[in-house]
């Protein structure tokens, strides 16, 4: 069994990698990361009310107001009355927005396919389950 000190070394490693990989996708996008992260879970998730977006991201609804005002006046969000509730506001993508995600979403799986080709199948489910269980403690 791997000592948890070689674990957590290697898990930052793995976080540092993907990190500055992350930055270099973004360089020369206009957009910053956590503006990326933002287009990435709308469009993961379709259109969603502010609060429960900002709970996604782990920011506080002040962060994610500057940030969603930003990205409506680059015309890659846009917000919208929720049908049931008319207290409460919906961020969805525009076209460009969904084109930006899609773009971006591709990178993501092109690097996954990279990092993972050498992994054989069952090292491949067992590595997706872990991922898994870690991401509910969450």
């Amino acid at each position: 069994m791997p000592d948890i000190q070689q674990l957590n070394h290697a898990i930052i490693e793995f976080y540092d990698k993907l990190s500055s990989w992350e930055h270099s996708v973004v360089k020369g996008k206009n957009l910053t990361l956590a503006q990326t992260h933002t287009i990435e879970v709308i469009g993961a998730h379709g259109p969603m009310r502010m609060k429960e977006l900002a709970d996604k991201l782990g920011i506080t609804m002040g962060t994610l107001t500057v940030q969603v005002d930003k990205l409506v006046k680059a015309e890659v969000m846009v917000r919208r009355p929720h049908d049931s509730d008319r207290r409460s506001i919906l961020v969805d993508l525009t076209e460009t927005g969904l084109m930006l995600y899609r773009e971006h979403d591709e990178l993501h799986l092109n690097l996954s396919k990279e990092i993972t080709s050498n992994l054989e199948d069952s090292e491949l489910k067992t590595l997706l389950s872990c991922l898994q269980r870690m991401n509910q403690q969450f």
